[in-house]
């Protein structure tokens, strides 16, 4: 079992920038491939962005150019870097760690102010 945790979500203007964490207990870590979600109220989970294990990030068109995942094995940890946001940009953000199970985190608040 992997436990997955994120933080680093709060309120924030529209603009301003933000950056999560998301940090996985196991000792596999450099296996896994990750994945950060985001679901508003009344919407389903969307992917957001997502980093192999080799490092090769994909981004929604919604947020490419203004998010950055990035990852630093010998943390554990995976990080979502967000720039510019917007008011649309606010929802739980969760991150997925994928190996041969997908494990998740309870989920981390962004409230985007305009």
């Amino acid at each position: 079992q992997v436990q997955v945790v994120e933080s680093g979500g709060g309120l924030v203007q529209a603009g301003g920038s933000l950056r999560l964490s998301c940090a996985a207990s196991t000792t596999t870590f450099s296996a896994y491939g990750f994945g950060w979600y985001r679901q508003a109220p009344g919407k389903q989970r969307e992917w957001v962005a997502g980093i192999s294990k080799a490092g090769i990030t994909n981004y929604a068109d919604s947020v490419k150019g203004r998010f950055t995942i990035s990852r630093d094995n010998t943390k554990k940890t995976v990080y979502l870097q967000m720039n510019s946001l917007k008011p649309e940009d606010t929802a739980v953000y969760y991150c997925s760690a994928d190996l041969r199970n997908t494990y998740w985190g309870q989920g981390t608040q962004v409230t985007v102010s305009s």
